[in-house]
């Protein structure tokens, strides 16, 4: 079952009210957010045909969306329009990202500029796919970023970030952004720690490691695991304030 928002309420497809499993068997909860109906369910359609049992939610707007996300803190998470009507720019993006932290949103947009998506993920977007992509990319789109990971095309990760003020920051500079948590984390990555792994250690949830690994990818501008190993092989995290 589609759990719908705004004005109707019905089943898409004839799927279940139970949520897909993810590992560990937590429910699979997602939220839609687009002014159109019709791309709504399209893509509700779309991501029900690749996650059958999973329970989708839908907004057709920013405010709907909070509203949503605020009754249903098990969301794990977002796919956002960034063109909406009443909305500029990442207005909607910095909303959700300021009021749930927690909950990775997946820009889903009509726009493939590349500058557009860089900016989106500098603004918190845990990933960023073309309306235009097939059944197979959205739902890789989802499963990476519902596994803590930055998901871009191909296509349109391979050109270069816009540079803001001149070049990307040095890394050290970059690494002191992060929060002490976020440093914790950062360090657990180095080790090779798997999501599940840095959660036992930290007694946290899965979904909060997510967020901070979401978050030092943003921060450290990069857009895997491996990237962040690279980048920070030779930081003294001593002086950058890390400790370990």
């Amino acid at each position: 079952m589609i759990a719908m928002t705004a004005s109707a309420q019905s089943d898409i497809g004839g799927h279940s009210d139970e949520a897909a499993p993810l590992a560990g068997g937590q429910a699979l909860r997602l939220l839609i957010v687009d002014d159109h109906p019709l791309f709504r369910e399209a893509l509700a359609s779309a991501i029900a045909l690749a996650f059958p049992e999973a329970v989708l939610h839908e907004a057709d707007g920013i405010g709907t969306a909070c509203e949503i996300l605020g009754r249903n803190p098990a969301i794990d998470l977002t796919l956002l329009d960034l063109s909406m009507q009443g909305v500029t720019g990442f207005e909607g993006l910095t909303a959700i990202r300021t009021r749930f932290p927690r909950v990775p949103i997946l820009i889903v947009s009509g726009v493939t500029d590349p500058r557009i998506m860089h900016e989106a993920v500098r603004h918190g977007a845990a990933g960023f796919v073309p309306k235009a992509v097939d059944k197979a990319t959205l739902t890789r789109a989802i499963s990476e970023v519902l596994g803590g990971a930055l998901f871009m095309p191909p296509d349109l990760a391979a050109a270069p970030a816009p540079a803001r003020g001149g070049d990307k920051a040095p890394i050290a500079e970059r690494v002191a952004r992060l929060t002490p948590q976020q440093m914790r984390v950062l360090g657990m990555i180095r080790q090779g720690k798997l999501n599940k792994q840095i959660a036992y250690e930290l007694q946290v949830g899965d979904s909060t490691v997510k967020a901070h690994v979401s978050e030092i990818l943003r921060k450290l501008e990069v857009i895997s695991r491996t990237q962040i190993v690279i980048e920070t092989a030779y930081v003294d995290f001593d002086q950058a304030g890390g400790g370990f």
